[in-house]
């Protein structure tokens, strides 16, 4: 089977693998029907995730028809699509009992990085009955596409920041990951939600689809939440971009007491400056995803509550994986995300 492959930092190659097998009673094997691209993808290629290991595929953003069940699995059946999970978990360990699934003793973050992924024809799923979401009938591959990943970060970005009807909350960030997020805060109905992005597109891509948004700039953000909220600043803020200063960004537009929730992935590292900060009392709270709601975010687009179909900017047959990987990078054409479609 082809396989996009991480050969060395800086290089992807998409290469002949053997189709993978049931190899333990809790594994199924799933055939791709869509993946997509993550930037987090972006991050392995340029060697800044160091768990990543070559020879890995990569891709941990897809959906697929199951193909086969160890003599564990439960949950699912051959023949039934399903969303892939971001996390591979155990659901028993010390971990896993409380939800903090990211740190599960025998996985975390493990298809595409530790493990072969799904920028190929086909993935083996260990703990498939934790990793594998149902797909109902009335949604689609590409309305489910996401769920496993970044609807999943944004889900859990926005209930980990608990976010009441009386909060402006800023999302720092509207990138694919930031949309996601955008579509769960509104969930909550919070007094206002304001969006700080710097990319044309992006922005205009945010005013077409979410016009109940307030739009900002980052040189324009702190003066338009001081006009917002009485000079305090945000309640919530989550950090979704990782770009050189937008941590800075998201605590200093954070009110005293506020909680600022990072989900973005940062390529440097990051300056947390304690004498500036002393007196605002804020509460951060960062990480990876939790993806354990997988369940629920599928039974939200089911019920046309979730719908990031939209995000679906361009698409590619698994072939031209590469030009896809170069249209996503270079942000060129308006694209969100890209589907990748079996050849």
């Amino acid at each position: 089977m082809k396989a996009l492959t991480y050969t060395a930092p800086g290089r992807f190659e998409l290469i002949e693998k053997p189709k993978p097998e049931v190899l333990e009673p809790k594994d199924a094997v799933v055939r791709v029907t869509r993946s997509s691209i993550c930037s987090s993808d972006l991050h392995i290629l340029h060697g800044a995730v160091p768990q990543a290991e070559t020879g890995i595929t990569v891709g941990h953003e897809f959906v697929g028809v199951v193909e086969a069940v160890g003599s564990d699995v439960s949950k699912v059946r051959p023949g039934q699509r399903v969303a892939v999970n971001v996390e591979t978990f155990c659901g028993d360990c010390f971990y896993c009992r409380r939800g903090y699934v990211n740190n599960c003793t025998s996985g975390g973050w493990k298809l595409g990085c530790r493990i072969d992924g799904g920028q190929s024809e086909y993935v083996r799923v260990p703990y498939a009955d934790n990793g594998l979401t149902p797909i109902p009938d009335n949604v689609s591959d590409e309305q489910a596409l996401f769920v496993g990943d970044i609807l999943a970060t944004g889900y859990w970005a926005a209930r980990i920041s608990e976010i009441s009807e009386e909060d402006t909350v800023l999302i720092i960030g509207a990138g694919p990951t930031g949309l996601c997020t955008l579509e769960c805060v509104q969930l909550y109905s919070p007094r206002q939600i304001v969006v700080c992005e710097t990319d044309d597109s992006r922005r205009e891509f945010v005013r077409r689809h979410y016009p109940d948004v307030v739009l900002v700039e980052p040189h324009k953000c702190s003066s338009v939440l001081d006009e917002l909220t009485d000079k305090r600043g945000a309640d919530r803020v989550i950090e979704v971009a990782g770009a050189d200063g937008t941590f800075e960004l998201a605590w200093r537009c954070a009110r005293p007491n506020a909680i600022v929730t990072i989900v973005a992935l940062y390529e440097k590292e990051q300056i947390l400056p304690l004498p500036w900060m002393y007196g605002k009392n804020l509460t951060f709270k960062t990480g990876g995803v939790d993806a354990c709601d997988c369940d629920r975010i599928m039974q939200l687009i089911s019920e046309g509550k979730i719908d990031t179909t939209s995000l679906i900017t361009h698409r590619y047959p698994l072939s031209r994986i590469q030009e896809a990987y170069d249209l996503f990078a270079s942000r060129e054409d308006g694209v969100i995300k890209v589907a990748i479609l079996p050849d």
